[in-house]
């Protein structure tokens, strides 16, 4: 396979990412939840957590964001159910993009970071039962 394929399959898998979210949708009963937003692109998210001991055991979310960040959210998501929060709070940029499995180029970064910070927000902070807003604000 080469590049042009391996670049169109990500694309592709994006674009289902986003058409097709997993984990989407809000969760009662949180244990942890926080949302964010990137002003430049317009992009909304809210994470959601369900905790047990210092494992994630549910990830929901719901956005108003372009297809990197909803793709994004998605991707991230899947991959820290199971995790221990420690292991979620440890991921950075490059897991990020290996999730993506492209460089989204400067202007999108902050789309496909946006849900990373939101994720990460919402492990240093219970949820309150009201509703949390932190990320990625400003």
């Amino acid at each position: 396979m080469d590049m042009m394929d391996a670049e169109r399959i990500y694309r592709e898998n994006i674009l289902d990412h986003y058409k097709r979210p997993r984990r989407y949708g809000r969760m009662e009963g949180a244990d942890a939840e926080s949302e964010g937003a990137n002003p430049v692109c317009g992009d909304e998210i809210r994470v959601w957590l369900k905790l047990k001991g210092e494992r994630i055991e549910d990830a929901r979310f719901e956005a108003a964001a372009c297809a990197i960040c909803t793709a994004s959210a998605s991707m991230l998501l899947e991959q820290v159910v199971g995790k221990k929060t420690r292991q979620a709070l440890g991921m950075g940029r490059q897991e990020v993009l290996a999730l993506l499995g492209i460089n989204p180029g400067p202007a999108r970064l902050k789309c496909a970071l946006l849900p990373l910070e939101v994720l990460k927000a919402a492990l240093k902070k219970p949820a309150s039962k009201g509703g949390g807003k932190d990320a990625g604000k400003g």
